[in-house]
């Protein structure tokens, strides 16, 4: 932390399918002397897709949504394109929607506390925009596609994507802090959020307002429930294992190369052992999460100060976790 200016961090550790251990290191708030905790609510970003996909995932089993329709069917607010566009192909990075543009025209600028208030509503950053690929074709990873993914699931739930998945992947897991990121919200527990400018102080992150992409990087939790949601994902409490197997299976492209990547999660093999987990950044923090299921363990770190990557420390406690310490990633 020291050696990257981190002001916060929060990290845990699953074991044999239970939390063994979280703390918190560092200030949450600098400017108020706040200390971090296990409990402290972190900005996920990206690692907000996995969430979303367990819970799309879940309608799919309850047969509330057939991954392979066209997405309209339960999003009609969004436009039809060239070709179809199916919410498997938007969870795995295949639907050729586009990210976020390099030079953020059409995007919401790096500072902006814009409020959307619904799903359809954040549509229109990109639904006019052309596809970037025939679906299928190219693993273009894509928050704006996890945007769209949360509209299908409105639409296939029948309710808001917050509400829906506070009662049935939140309090299920009992994580019970674990919402929306409101910036304009009393949220007690959120950390304050920081970056390192070019001269190496540390400042605070600018504003931003994620209420465009809460399904693909929109979300706040703590270490703690982070860990609880791998806990529930282990022992089966969300998913069945079979649709939990067919998550965490790498996608493939129509020309038949693998993407690495499954239904909300990044697939790989970490000193020798199959992992699925994510990571994420965006202003003012850097995050990351790893789950080896063979050895039902896992580990969370947050960290409330962005471009640290957090994702090398969790491999670094998951060697430690599972006494890996000889072995390469």
């Amino acid at each position: 932390m020291s050696a990257n200016s981190v002001p916060g961090l929060a990290a845990a550790v699953v074991l044999d399918g239970e939390l063994r251990w979280s703390q918190g290191f560092g200030m949450a708030d600098l400017e108020n002397y706040s200390p971090a905790t296990s409990s402290s609510l972190f900005r996920l970003g990206s690692i907000s897709k996995p969430i979303t996909a367990t819970a799309v995932l879940q309608l799919w089993e309850r047969g509330k949504l057939d991954l392979d329709a066209p997405v309209q069917k339960y999003c009609p607010a969004f436009p039809a394109k060239e070709w179809p566009i199916t919410t498997r192909q938007l969870l795995g990075h295949l639907g050729g929607i586009r990210h976020y543009n390099s030079d953020g025209k059409g995007d919401i600028p790096e500072d902006s506390a814009r409020h959307f208030a619904s799903m359809p509503e954040s549509l229109q950053l990109f639904a006019a925009d052309p596809l970037v690929a025939k679906p299928g074709t190219k693993f273009n990873y894509s928050t704006y596609g996890y945007t769209l993914a949360g509209c299908v699931l409105e639409g296939a739930a029948s309710e808001k994507y917050v509400d829906y998945v506070r009662k049935n992947i939140f309090q299920p897991a009992g994580m019970e802090q674990t919402r929306d990121d409101n910036f304009f919200a009393v949220i007690p527990h959120r950390t304050r959020w920081y970056h390192k400018d070019k001269g190496g102080i540390v400042r605070n992150a600018g504003v931003l307002d994620s209420s465009y992409k809460i399904p693909g990087g929109g979300l706040v939790s703590s270490a703690d429930d982070m860990a609880r949601f791998e806990v529930a994902i282990l022992a089966d409490k969300l998913l069945k294992r079979s649709t939990r197997d067919l998550m965490w299976t790498s996608l493939k492209t129509t020309d038949g190369k693998e993407t690495g990547y499954g239904l909300g999660w990044g697939i790989a093999d970490k000193f020798g052992l199959r992992a699925a987990g994510h990571t994420g950044g965006q202003q003012g923090t850097d995050t990351a999460f790893i789950l080896v299921p063979d050895r039902r363990a896992g580990v969370v770190v947050l960290a409330n100060t962005d471009n640290v990557n957090s994702n090398a420390l969790a491999e670094e406690i998951l060697k430690i976790t599972l006494d890996l310490s000889d072995k390469k990633p």
